[in-house]
């Protein structure tokens, strides 16, 4: 690790000179006139953001975006995960431009589809069969639909200790922002535990009979699997006749090329994928086994499922995309190549944080490949507000980032550079505990969960700090 500069912390209240963000804040008031939230997914909107400090972004290339202030950003996150060969990527770019060249959408099924489905199912090795989507939410939904009509059953149980499956009743109904969804919906959804095959094993005693599909992250960037656990809960399935269904919207292409199921060596019933699998472009998939799927094709005599029919499933560009991202992972171990970068930055963090005498205030955790941070108050309790400070002092270092999750983009002197902002950001963070709140160090509220139900997130009193759920950890 170089040498890092050292770093003065500002008296409480004063000034710091950082970027503008001038255009950034009047493209972001436009947005709020016409788009509802401000943007079109929750979690890219501003109130994730330090107030006034939400850049609108112009471009990007590789680990590096700019905004329209012309500030210059490495980015993590990229885009929500999407984004494992970093912004622009180049073959996949031309990938896709060659195949939109000759058109996007046919009248019939192109070889496109073909191409990608037989390579999606030679890499995944629990996919007879597979059907392309545009985003997570939908397969994910088309694999509660498919099971229940297997089973017969009504009810689907999901695990509580992951925070996202679907933006459908089915699962919005459980969350607090739950408005507009019928209570009978949401009742159809129960919850488990993770790594408690006992729990899991209870709650199908409690409804005998009843339960159509486990649905859970294999892994996630804060937990690995207990010994035996998907090994029990798949035994588990087969013994009680309930479908074992993996959602690898996230641990497929960054745990591994084959996902968590490959890496564990369980397979499930049904998968769902999507983010990574077009570094950005728009395509997820469904797939499973041969019996469970074709219940929504021809080569059935059951009755027939309506299994992701959509208008723009099939489109050229999200499949070329794919075929591209495939080949670069069949050409360079990816996922590998996001493991060692993800263990340089957790290591570079860890080191200047233990220096400053703040280990446990912040913290970084998780897979190498899908990295968080965590803030916490003077009392050691996670807290939004000190996230805040935290996200600002990162912002006005050139570093963009909700997490640290990264890409195979990220450099060596990206991660270095994201050290030394790091540690920039840590005497500001020491002072404001010293003074026992974030008050003169960060203006304005503190960032809140994404998913809530009222618009303005409570305002904690100090001794509260962090009593907040989401977002901090």
């Amino acid at each position: 690790m170089t040498q890092l500069a050292q770093h003065t912390p500002r008296p409480r209240g004063a000034a710091v000179a950082g970027p503008s963000f001038d255009r950034s804040t009047a493209a972001q008031a436009r947005l709020h006139r016409l788009v509802p939230g401000g943007a079109h997914t929750y979690a890219r909107g501003a109130d994730q953001y330090p107030e006034g400090m939400a850049p609108v972004l112009a471009r990007g290339a590789g680990a590096h975006v700019w905004d329209v202030d012309g500030n210059e950003y490495v980015e993590y996150g990229m885009g929500l995960r999407s984004v494992t060969l970093g912004h622009g990527f180049r073959p996949v770019v031309d990938a896709v431009a060659g195949a939109i060249a000759d058109g996007v959408s046919f009248s019939r099924p192109s070889t496109w589809e073909l191409d990608a489905a037989e390579a999606f199912c030679a890499q995944v090795s629990g996919a007879d069969m597979v059907k392309f989507a545009k985003n997570g939410s939908d397969v994910t939904t088309a694999a509660v639909r498919l099971a229940r009509a297997a089973t017969g059953r009504d009810l689907v149980a999901v695990c509580a200790d992951h925070p996202f499956f679907s933006t459908d009743d089915w699962f919005i109904g459980t969350t607090p922002m739950d408005a507009g969804i019928p209570t009978a919906v949401a009742d159809l959804t129960v919850s488990f535990p993770y790594g408690d095959l006992a729990a899991a094993e209870a709650l199908l005693a409690l409804h005998p009979g009843r339960v159509a599909a486990l649905v859970l992250e294999a892994a996630t960037a804060h937990a690995s699997p207990p010994p035996g656990y998907l090994e029990g809960l798949r035994a588990l399935c087969d013994r009680e006749g309930v479908l074992l269904v993996f959602d690898e919207i996230i641990t497929g292409m960054r745990w591994s090329a084959g996902g968590a199921q490959s890496v564990f060596g369980v397979v499930p019933d049904l998968s769902t994928w999507g983010k990574a699998l077009g570094n950005g472009f728009a395509v997820s998939a469904l797939a499973g086994r041969r019996e469970l799927m074709e219940l929504g094709g021809l080569a059935t005599d059951q009755r027939r499922v309506f299994l992701l029919s959509t208008t723009h499933g099939a489109e050229t560009a999200g499949l070329a995309a794919w075929l591209a991202v495939h080949q670069e992972y069949a050409a360079r171990d990816v996922p590998a190549v996001l493991a060692t970068q993800g263990e340089r930055l957790r290591a570079g963090v860890q080191e200047v944080v233990d220096a400053a005498g703040l280990t446990g205030q912040v913290t970084v955790s998780g897979h190498p490949a899908c990295l968080v941070f965590g803030t916490r108050d003077p009392g050691g309790r996670p807290s939004q507000a000190y996230r805040t400070l935290f996200l600002a002092e990162l912002l006005r270092r050139g570093v963009l980032a909700q997490s640290f999750v990264i890409s195979a983009a990220h450099t060596d002197v990206d991660v270095d550079r994201t050290v030394e902002a790091v540690a920039g950001a840590l005497p500001v963070y020491a002072a404001a505990l010293d003074a026992g709140s974030t008050d003169g160090f960060v203006a304005g509220r503190p960032v809140a969960p994404a998913l809530r139900d009222r618009a303005a997130p409570r305002r904690v009193r100090h001794e509260d700090e962090g009593s907040t759920p989401g977002g901090a950890s």
